[in-house]
């Protein structure tokens, strides 16, 4: 999760949302990625599709069946859905997100019964860390305009 804080500072310093993201695969870091949604000028630009497709290609395959990610916020009901469909096996996430939350917060797709796969989720994990750094980016922002 530390790797995925300093994807999140990134976003942060390039004035993204600071959400960074990890994927780990048999020990190994083989993705990582932050918020490029502003850069891209792409609302699909999160954190977690970019890693997913980072790791897929690195892998050579849709399935990230042994794989986990490790986001510093709790995934939207895009980003949960990807997740899904590429068949990860654990989610790891900092802070809970009431607005958008797609892991419990709002919905569960991540272990919604009538969905064909299920995520094991964690949440809380360097929670305090990850929550200050969406504070300070949104104080700054409202400071801003």
């Amino acid at each position: 999760m530390q790797e995925a804080l300093k994807e999140a500072e990134r976003a942060f310093c390039e004035d993204e949302v600071p959400v960074g993201a990890v994927i780990v695969y048999k020990d190994r870091i083989i993705a990582k990625a932050h918020n490029q949604v502003e850069r891209l000028k792409d609302p699909t630009a999160h954190a977690e599709i970019i890693a997913i497709t980072s790791a897929a290609n690195y892998l050579g395959t849709k399935w990230l069946n042994e794989a986990s990610l490790y986001v510093t916020i709790e995934p939207c009901s895009m980003c949960a859905g990807a997740l899904v469909l590429s068949r990860i096996k654990n989610l790891y996430f900092g802070a809970c997100d009431p607005k958008t939350g797609a892991c419990g917060s709002v919905i569960n797709i991540v272990n919604h019964k009538k969905l064909n796969h299920r995520i094991k989720a964690t949440k809380g994990i360097l929670e305090k860390e990850a929550c200050l750094l969406l504070k300070e980016f949104f104080k700054k922002k409202r400071k801003n305009t």
